[in-house]
């Protein structure tokens, strides 16, 4: 949800870590809603800039496939071997524009590893890791398909499908590896008129390299569309009816798949779930708010450790975050060493970034702490700007995955950007600021980049209902940075057959996370079909 920076995250390693890169922000992420105007299923239009959650519900698509799209429906993948040992690669097709079938495909990358038995075949199970952009096979292959409860991968063929314009499917580029070095040290904190206007000048180029790559394709990126195409691959696959786990970003878009076709809507796991019926400026202040209410959890954790260098057990987690932002503005005025091959020195923008990356998984606190130590006492950046580099999917060579490409492409299509000028942000900076102390100007500011985006949006906030579907298990953390769980009570009170599985703790999503009583409840979803009661809380 995030709209410039690009925050999201997955889980395991940098894929576990980063699972949701969401809604607005310094980060990059996700928070959309709606598809191509001129596909069936969009939600009705309302206000832009409206702060009140939307009434109009997504129209589910006709049961009957419309004879065009028979072609991509009936067509036969090409399994290969794709060089991890157990692991089968194919290209599936789709049409560019569902609403002209006839005018162009997208190749989408496909891979799946099959059930490994003992037990029957339950059918196939998609998965999705979030962002938008965040790569579903590089997903299943690092951490799914091998990390996944084993009885649950016994009985399904595990696979991914990695959406349009997304990782192997097409992907939007819209910046060179210098170029992005220089896009993520931008001040997103501007002091004065000069300042703003180099964010902006970011924003701007950022957006004409988008439009430049893929001047076609940026307009068909929708979460709509990737659903659509998720149909097509459970009819290809052979299934009657779509079983998927979603985290983060792939929440929004599973919910979306059963909204459009709830009579296809078999099993489904929307973990770290996201509220389709906010409109950007409200999913990105509710976004900061969720960073602050995990800043303060590390903040508490933080002061009772012996190497916590924000404070200790006698400073009040406020006073914690004073000295946070205290060290960040020291930063916009003096950025600090790192060590870095390229030159890169930490800036207040990327030391934002890595505490934000630390936020999404209690595991990272330590390393957190020993970053801003040696950041803060020694003087050495290098540990932050490794948290940073892992949310952007930096790679040592000095390369970009286009995670936050596709993340702005989907984001800015999904909704109408939350702000449309510099001067829209100077009025709301208070309230964003009182969201979060620490991160609210920076976040808001983040949210403006979807205000130059090259395609105008498609899509609108709307509820989803998905009448006639199956028991859908909707998952909220209560501490949750990225996704904060009032999403998910919102989103299993629209879906006619949500039913609320709470995890009462920290970090981005719960599934795997350590909760047996969580793991328990959706593997018996899974395998059995039975869902857990609405209102289901674990810790």
């Amino acid at each position: 949800m995030h709209t410039r920076r690009t925050h999201r995250r997955t889980r395991t390693g940098s894929t576990r870590f980063r699972g949701a890169l969401l809604a607005a922000a310094l980060l990059a992420t996700a928070c959309s809603a709606g598809g191509a105007s001129t596909s069936a299923g969009s939600p009705a239009a309302r206000a832009v800039g409206s702060t009140e959650a939307a009434t109009a519900a997504l129209t589910p698509l006709p049961q009957v496939t419309p004879s065009e799209l028979s072609p991509y429906y009936e067509q036969k993948l090409a399994w290969r071997e794709c060089g991890v040992p157990g692991f089968q690669c194919a290209t599936m097709k789709a049409p560019l524009d569902y609403a002209k079938p006839g005018e162009g495909d997208v190749r989408l990358a496909v891979a799946r590893k099959k059930a490994t038995g003992p037990g029957k075949r339950l059918g196939s199970l998609l998965v999705n890791p979030g962002g938008p952009g965040g790569s579903a096979i590089g997903y299943l292959q690092q951490y799914a398909g091998i990390g996944y409860p084993a009885k649950v991968r016994a009985q399904y063929d595990m696979v991914s499908v990695d959406p349009r314009g997304v990782a192997r499917s097409e992907p939007v580029e819209c910046l060179d590896g210098p170029e992005m070095d220089a896009y993520t040290q931008t001040d997103v904190t501007p002091d004065d008129a000069g300042e703003t206007d180099e964010l902006v000048d970011a924003y701007k180029e950022f957006a004409e390299g988008c439009g430049a790559d893929a001047p076609k394709l940026l307009r068909h990126v929708s979460t709509v569309e990737a659903a659509r195409d998720m149909d097509v691959l459970r009819a290809v696959l052979g299934d009657e009816k779509l079983t998927y786990v979603g985290a983060s970003y792939g929440t929004f878009l599973g919910a979306t798949y059963a909204g459009l076709f709830p009579d296809r809507t078999g099993r489904l796991v929307l973990d770290g779930a996201m509220d389709p019926s906010l409109p950007a400026r409200r999913l990105n202040l509710e976004q900061t708010e969720g960073f602050e209410t995990a800043f303060q959890s590390f903040a508490k954790d933080c002061v009772r450790q012996p190497d916590c260098p924000l404070g200790d057990k006698n400073t009040a987690p406020d006073q914690v975050g004073k000295n946070l932002k205290s060290f960040f503005d020291d930063l916009d005025a003096k950025p600090l060493p790192a060590g870095d091959a390229d030159g890169r020195k930490l800036t207040e923008s990327l030391a934002t970034t890595g505490v934000i990356a630390a936020m999404y998984d209690e595991g990272a606190w330590q390393q957190l702490r020993e970053s801003l130590t040696s950041a803060i006492k020694e003087k050495d950046g290098a540990g932050l700007l490794i948290l940073s580099d892992s949310y952007y999917e930096r790679e040592a060579d000095g390369g970009y995955s286009n995670l936050m490409f596709a993340n702005a492409a989907v984001n800015c299509l999904d909704l109408p950007a939350a702000f449309s000028s510099p001067d829209e942000v100077r009025d709301a900076l208070p309230e964003f600021e009182k969201a979060s102390p620490v991160f609210g100007e920076g976040l808001a500011w983040s949210s403006l980049n979807c205000a130059y985006w090259p395609v105008k949006p498609t899509g609108e906030p709307h509820r989803i209902e998905a009448a006639g579907a199956t028991p859908i298990v909707v998952v909220g953390t209560t501490r949750d940075p990225a996704t904060p769980y009032r999403w998910a009570e919102a989103l299993s009170a629209q879906l006619a057959s949500g039913r609320l599985l709470t995890y009462e703790g920290d970090g981005h999503t719960a599934y795997g996370r350590g909760s047996t009583c969580i793991d328990s409840a959706i593997n018996t979803y899974l395998l059995r079909g039975t869902a857990p009661e609405d209102g289901k809380r674990c810790s």
